[in-house]
């Protein structure tokens, strides 16, 4: 599945940014939301001067939130980013070294030290450690569950986060940008092809997808 996204659309990246803060306040801020709306959140909190960590800590009642106002559930978000924010200086001062020191925790740490902060949930989580602290996590989000659940890699339609990243990663060798790769690949097929309402025609696996042979067959059915 892998090999073939890669042959049919190349490598993808992920995260436009090297920041590794900025890399973090944007997986906290994608979640329900397109990434143009995060990167115009981005470019209103370095406006407001909201960029840093002790900066969001200090930010005037509000200013947090108004900054956030492009991206869905901005008032939630905003909890979210001050939280991180507080993880990270609670690691050092200033809150490049604080977070530089928390990225350098071993992933099992990390991830528990990022759960701590109320509103992170695994997705975030995992997000952080895979492309902010280069630990080989797959990152599971609905856009894989969707997709895994049609080609017929995973049958189960409930959402389990840890069984089907377990799935993943028995099936690939833990290798950080291939998992990266992987996930902005499904991510792509995702929000482009596996739709709700799927575009079968235009989809890289279609031919071993089981829900696309059913369309098929239905079709013929219906002539």
């Amino acid at each position: 599945m892998y090999g073939r996204l890669l042959q049919a659309w190349g490598p993808q990246g992920w995260w436009p940014a090297a920041d590794p803060w900025e890399m973090a306040m944007g997986a906290v801020l994608t979640q329900a939301v397109a990434w143009r709306n995060v990167e115009m959140a981005l470019a209103r909190l370095k406006a407001h001067g909201l960029w840093e960590p002790e900066a969001i800590v200090e930010a005037p009642p509000g200013l947090l939130e108004a900054s956030l106002r492009p991206t869905r559930y901005f008032s939630s978000k905003a909890q979210r980013l001050r939280g991180l924010a507080q993880l990270v200086l609670a690691y050092g001062r200033p809150g490049r070294q604080g977070l530089a020191r928390l990225l350098a925790l071993s992933a099992p740490s990390l991830r528990q030290a990022l759960l701590s902060v109320r509103g992170i949930g695994p997705e975030t989580a995992d997000d952080i450690l895979l492309y902010g602290a280069g630990h080989p996590v797959f990152v599971v989000d609905r856009y894989t569950h969707r997709i895994f659940l049609r080609i017929g890699f995973w049958p189960d339609p409930r959402y389990r986060y840890h069984a089907i990243q377990r799935a993943v990663e028995r099936a690939l060798p833990p290798d950080v940008v291939q998992y990266q790769e992987f996930h902005a690949l499904l991510v792509r097929l995702g929000k482009e092809v596996c739709r709700p309402t799927p575009r079968c025609g235009m989809c890289p696996l279609a031919d071993g997808c089981r829900h696309a042979a059913g369309e098929a067959a239905g079709r013929r059915g219906g002539v």
